[in-house]
């Protein structure tokens, strides 16, 4: 029988041939009745144990807080300790191997991974999960460092050099850019003149050999440092618009330091190492002179997705790479349906979790416009941004069903008219206004003045900070999905049988994200994404680091988990459900939903008693 035990489960897929042959030299079988208690508080274990038939609950006290099902093991943290802390207890009929005690402490003293994954805590956990993928993360150089990518030399010249001595040296030594030292500034600015700007030296009419670089040299440089990862430059290249960045190290005041520049990172050159298209993407949309074309890039993002999970890329640099996208997608939309002047006084942003940069795979439509007190719109104002709305479900994202999108007349208004409704969110809240004001809050601009969105949401957090009532009736809402059985019983039934679907967004993406936006609204925190909220929080003392990380993690394993979900049923060529088959989970990830779930069930409570939401 110990032959078959399973080493394809989680923490023992870790083991190596000799250590597996510890564990079937080391393993008996075990039998549980129905009720029967297997390990009692207080008692000193000596095996581990690892379930071939039946479900153990864990208590505390008379709470159930956790269930093991076919192939998961317990209680290792008890083993380490020498001492169980909970109540184990069969709640059918049991069959397990038990593991021996003395060969469970071998294998962690010579797996490190091994025993992070049987009693770590959640954040060490998900890191022993990431290095055991190192080896399939290194074949995505998006996760190499940038000065393991082809670096171009940096040449420098002085900012008198004239034009006809710059193309000399871009002749003699094979370049497109020479970085520029202006010495008539203390201390010397540096910046960057490239090959594009051969074309305005010509054009100025000055004679070339007359006309030094520094008139045509731009003095903004924009730098990565040596020991950032590819897909950080590549998330840099395509916000900043531009085609290559210097690599330097920075001095004390975050300013490159011309003495440590180690190269000129070139886009082509980068886009070379990686195996995605979100680059070229960007490009496409950025030359789109029609919205057919912009239709033709969008369908290429969720290939360019599909790519980077695949290769092992993390999920938040997939978010941001995709906010970057999509945000320059509605921005030239915007741009090849509105007028000039319209684009100029107002200002175009989404919100929700595409305002947050957690938006990976395309779903509802949530943006608004802004416009210019005193500012007289188009006519045909609506006929304008109906045109966008259907440009954007043209391109996939369907249109939202509470019409939170700039065809409705309530989410495009002047200023002062959004500062208005803002106010009456606050003064007479009610649930539906409540959730626009948590929608409102993620908002982002992604196309005009950006100001005029800080202005309202200036005002939002003057009145919203000042009312302790107002914030407690904001953060109930994380009770809003609430069930009578609780998420527990989701996770209850591990057979084939069963085809309970978990609702991912109301069971552990909500209540997380949106605890984390009312304490940053409390504390005023500008930040929009939650992992940045989050380390706001405990810079401000609001979080324990501790919390905070397994917030952090819970998040991202969760964005993961739906993406994972998500690429499956597209592949299969259904809708993106958002729901999660508990029977179609792996045993890893169904014991890291556990763990992650119990996060969020943490941190409800926190919340519970930190805005007395018992009381409401």
């Amino acid at each position: 029988m110990p032959n078959a035990f399973n080493f394809s489960e989680s923490p023992f897929d870790s083991l190596n041939p000799d250590e597996q042959r510890l564990v079937r030299n080391s393993v008996d079988i075990a039998y549980f009745r129905a009720g029967e208690t297997i390990l009692d508080v207080g008692v000193q274990p000596t095996h581990l144990f690892v379930i071939i038939k039946g479900v153990v609950q864990q208590f505390e006290d008379s709470e159930v807080i956790n269930l093991y099902g076919v192939n998961d093991c317990f209680d290792g943290r008890g083993l380490v300790a020498e001492k169980v802390s909970s109540r184990f207890v069969a709640a059918e009929e049991v069959v397990a191997y038990q593991l021996a005690k003395k060969a469970v402490s071998s294998l962690i003293a010579s797996n490190a991974t091994f025993g992070a994954m049987l009693f770590s805590d959640l954040s060490n956990k998900l890191s022993a999960i990431s290095q055991r993928k190192s080896q399939h993360e290194l074949q995505s150089l998006t996760m190499a460092r940038v000065d393991e990518a082809f670096l171009r030399p940096a040449h420098f010249v002085d900012a008198d050099t004239d034009i006809v001595s710059i193309v000399k040296l871009f002749q003699a030594e094979r370049t497109t850019t020479v970085l520029v030292r202006d010495h008539a500034f203390e201390p010397p600015r540096l910046g960057i003149f490239t090959h594009t700007g051969l074309q305005r030296a010509i054009l100025s009419g000055t004679p070339l050999h007359e006309l030094p670089v520094r008139q045509l040299t731009n003095f903004s440089l924009i730098s990565v440092r040596p020991s950032d990862q590819l897909g950080d430059a590549l998330a840099v290249m395509i916000r900043k618009r531009v085609h290559r960045v210097v690599v330097s190290e920075l001095d004390i005041d975050g300013v490159v330091d011309s003495e440590r520049i180690v190269g000129i990172l070139e886009a082509l050159d980068l886009f070379s190492f990686l195996s995605n298209h979100s680059y070229l993407i960007s490009v496409q949309i950025l030359e789109a002179n029609d919205v057919s074309t912009l239709a033709q890039a969008a369908q290429h993002i969720n290939r360019s997705i599909a790519l980077l999970h695949q290769s092992g890329t993390k999920v938040s640099l997939i978010a941001t790479l995709v906010q970057e996208l999509n945000a320059r997608l509605f921005e030239r939309t915007w741009q090849l349906i509105a007028p000039p002047e319209l684009v100029a006084n107002s200002c175009l942003f989404v919100m929700g979790s595409e305002g947050r940069g957690e938006q990976l795979l395309k779903t509802d439509q949530d943006n608004g416009l802004i416009l210019r007190d005193g500012y007289v719109p188009p006519a045909d104002l609506a006929e304008i941004c109906n045109a966008f709305s259907a440009a954007l479900c043209d391109f996939g994202y369907p249109l939202c069903p509470g019409n939170i999108m700039v065809s409705n007349p309530v989410w495009r208004q002047t200023a002062s008219e959004f500062a208005r409704m803002t106010r009456q969110w606050l003064v007479m809240p009610t649930p539906d206004s409540l959730m626009s004001l948590a929608i409102f809050i993620d908002a982002h601009t992604v196309c005009g003045d950006g100001s005029l969105l800080e202005e309202v949401r200036r005002g939002v957090f003057t009145l919203v900070t000042h009312s302790d009532a107002m914030l407690a009736r904001f953060a109930s809402a994380i009770n809003s999905f609430a069930e009578s059985g609780g998420w527990w019983n989701r996770l209850l039934s591990l057979g084939d049988q069963n085809e309970e679907v978990l609702d991912l967004k109301k069971a552990g993406i909500f209540p997380l994200v949106h605890g984390i936006r009312s304490m940053a609204l409390e504390q005023r925190l500008n930040d929009l994404g939650t992992a940045a909220r989050i380390q706001g929080l405990v810079t401000a003392g609001k979080l324990t680091e501790a919390m905070g990380a397994d917030l952090t993690e819970s998040l991202h394993f969760f964005m993961g988990l739906k993406l994972k979900v998500g690429l499956s049923e597209l592949a299969m060529g259904r809708p993106v459900s958002g729901g999660i088959q508990m029977s179609k989970l792996s045993s890893l990830d169904r014991d890291l939903l556990k763990d992650t779930l119990g996060v969020v069930k943490r941190f409800k409570l926190m919340m519970t008693q930190r805005y007395h939401l018992d009381m409401i």
